[in-house]
């Protein structure tokens, strides 16, 4: 007799734990942390968009993105947000870019809306 109880049915899988969500939005590194990337300004509203009621452990931001593009639009959608009293559930922002002055403009506007931001290299 087996010290197992009896087995009814097919086995369930038990969904893993999820782990921690970390976004990011950068044209050229490839960001081991990171669970999700997007390499356009287009691509990294989209990503947000998507995660809009979910908590977001971790999002990256580099400030340029490759020709004209930036990460503007993006620090656009996260101010619009706070600005409408439903602002992105994020843990933290971590701005890495090799152009200071964007890196700078970047955290300020969002640390201005409540989000917590700091420099960092990727």
């Amino acid at each position: 007799m087996s010290r197992y109880p009896p087995h009814n049915g097919p086995m369930k899988d038990v969904p893993a734990a999820p782990g921690p969500v970390v976004l990011g939005v950068d044209d050229l590194r490839p960001l081991p942390r990171a669970t999700r990337i997007a390499r356009t300004s287009r691509e990294g509203v989209r990503l947000l968009e998507e995660h809009r009621d979910r908590y977001v452990d971790e999002l990256w931001l580099d400030h340029d993105l490759g020709g004209d593009d930036t990460v503007m639009p993006v620090v656009t959608l996260l101010e619009q947000a706070a600005f409408d009293g439903r602002p992105f559930r994020i843990g933290e922002v971590f701005v890495h870019s090799a152009n200071p002055v964007g890196a700078a403009a970047v955290v300020r506007s969002l640390a201005r809306w409540g989000y917590r931001v700091r420099r960092a290299s990727a």
